[in-house]
């Protein structure tokens, strides 16, 4: 009996669940055919293909449009908000550096830095606002450079501090609501909203076309102007706006005195002629100074050369010798050089942040970090890289092309990298390509080269990327070709690959095992060259440089 009490009541119980569960199904059922259309359409189709979907269904559900336009200023405004709080955390913040200078010293830099992301983001808005779709579609890649470069100002804040403040894990913490929601524009200005996850913006099918070089060496697409500065060997034939000279033959003693007369409301670029000679001192093209064309007597003739450094106290991006801030800057044989020395640390020669700037016929030289690509598209061609550790390192989308990086002896004990890439989010339109390039190790190096080891490069942040194509590397190079950053750090999400490399140092069959490393065949590579990289097409023209678009083959 008592059996037969419990078998009931067991089934009353498994019958009342029965009913619970379908009503919940038909309530479920009738929840989403009653949900709003808006709704339905941003979780299905416009967050589908962002990483950080609730943050996105947020920002977008309340603006209650399709509209692909106002999708896009609803993301750019919510990023906004994003960085205004984080400006106002790093002001609170403040008070718990107390004495600390160099806390102190990385505060000031991240408001500094922050209101140049705000910057990026007010250019963006106006852009989207003032546009039709047609013409957001067709300056999206430079949508996308801003908005990466963000990324690039955040991370820069971030990194300024050293790893045992206590400050350090709040700023990041910080910054993380900004970076998923620039994440999450970024995704969706890369997208069409009818596309599936799978869609890759570089794909190689794209429709973009890799363009032509023309018979006098210059891409067809150069404008003619830019191309006869470049062209020009003579540098009496280049009319300058402005000389600089040591000898008091030209019109300024130093660069800087060059730029402060950059004239208001200039159409054009600014010609800077800076006579052989070596320069000491430290250089800023600001924002307020676009279009400037630097060019000297070579780069081993006109050295810009400073020795500000880590150790004696100065934040790593504030150690550059020459700064490019000013989008459109051009700099032709022309020498930067930091001179810290092995015991300076981080030292850097020169910094770029300068959207679709380019850099022919140069020279960087220094020790640890020599290059810092910061932010938005920069070209290098024909130009000479020495360093020894992360001395190519950034945040920025960088192609180095047709150009000798030497690799110099490091202090005891430690091993070079020659590239460190910082892309911190999976949409970023960002990363270093080294493009016909050669590696190859300095003279004080060579004898001790097999027993200092030298990398391709490390993971500096989550989603590092470094392309390596069509370059010769010599036998210095560690079998292996990459070395993490710290223990499995980053190595689920990062993307480093070779192809067609030469030379002793390019076998591939001992390289690392990493799911994410890649020996590419063409077509993969055809998505890393520079005209589809950097959209050449669209800038590269205006600088005048020589340019390698698609592969050599």
């Amino acid at each position: 009996m008592i059996t037969k009490v419990i078998v009931s009541i067991f089934s009353l119980i498994l019958i009342v669940c029965f009913v619970i569960g379908m009503a919940g199904w038909f309530n479920e059922e009738s929840e989403m055919k009653n949900v709003n259309p808006h709704i339905k359409f941003v979780h299905d189709q416009v967050c589908e293909p962002t990483n950080y979907k609730e943050s996105c269904a947020q920002t977008l559900e309340s603006i209650n449009s399709t509209d692909r336009k106002e999708i896009i200023k609803a993301t750019i405004l919510a990023a906004s908000d994003a960085v205004k709080q984080s400006i106002k955390f790093t002001k609170r913040l403040e008070v718990k550096a107390n004495s600390e200078s160099r806390t102190k010293m990385a505060l000031d830099d991240c408001q500094e830095l922050l209101e140049n992301a705000m910057q990026e983001l007010q250019v963006s808005y106006s852009l989207v606002n003032g546009s039709d779709l047609s013409t957001i579609n067709e300056r999206s890649a430079q949508l996308q450079s801003w908005l990466s470069s963000v990324l690039a100002y955040q991370e820069t804040c971030v990194d300024n501090f050293e790893d045992h403040s206590i400050i350090k894990p709040l700023i990041r913490m910080g910054m993380i609501d900004a970076s998923h929601r620039i994440d999450n524009a970024l995704a969706i200005l890369s997208t069409s909203f009818n596309v599936p996850k799978s869609y890759d913006y570089y794909s190689p099918q794209s429709s973009r076309r890799l363009l032509s070089v023309g018979d006098d060496g210059y891409p067809t697409w150069f404008s003619a102007s830019d191309r006869k500065l470049l062209a020009l060997q003579d540098n009496d034939r280049i009319k300058p706006n402005a000389v600089v000279a040591q000898d008091d033959s030209g019109q300024f003693v130093n660069i800087s005195a060059a730029l402060s007369a950059y004239p208001k409301h200039l159409k054009g670029r600014y010609v800077i002629y800076v006579k052989a000679g070596i320069y000491h001192e430290h250089v800023t093209v600001t924002r307020k100074h676009p279009n400037v064309f630097i060019y000297g007597d070579g780069p081993k003739k006109t050295i810009v050369i400073g020795k500000k450094s880590f150790a004696s106290g100065v934040n790593t991006w504030r150690t550059a010798t020459f700064v490019a801030e000013a989008d459109g800057l051009i700099a032709k044989s022309i020498g930067f050089a930091n001179t810290a020395g092995l015991s300076g640390r981080h030292a850097v020669a020169l910094r770029v942040d300068s959207d679709m700037s380019a850099f022919f016929n140069c020279r960087m030289d220094g020790y640890q970090n020599t290059l810092l690509y910061q932010a938005k598209r920069q070209f290098y061609r024909n130009c000479v890289i020495s360093g020894t550790i992360d001395f190519i390192f950034g945040y920025g989308a960088a192609v180095i092309q047709n150009s000798l990086i030497i690799v110099r002896r490091p202090r005891t004990n430690q091993k070079n990298t020659v590239t460190a890439d910082g892309r911190k989010e999976e949409h970023a339109t960002t990363g270093l390509v080294i493009h016909n390039c050669r590696i190859v190790p300095e003279k004080k190096l060579v004898p001790h080269r097999f027993n200092i080891p030298t990398h391709l490069g490390r993971p500096w942040k989550p989603f590092s990327r470094t392309i390596v194509m069509e370059s010769q590397l010599a036998d210095f190079i560690q079998p292996e070709g990459w070395m993490a950053w710290a223990g499995f750090l980053h190595l689920d999400t990062l993307y480093y690959a070779e192809y067609a490399n030469t030379g002793p140092g390019a076998n591939t069959n001992r390289r690392v095992r990493w799911k994410n490393f890649h020996v590419i065949d063409r077509n993969e590579a055809h998505q890393f060259t520079a005209g589809e990289f950097l959209h050449g097409a669209e800038w590269i023209k205006r600088a005048g440089v020589p340019v390698l678009l698609g592969l050599r083959g």
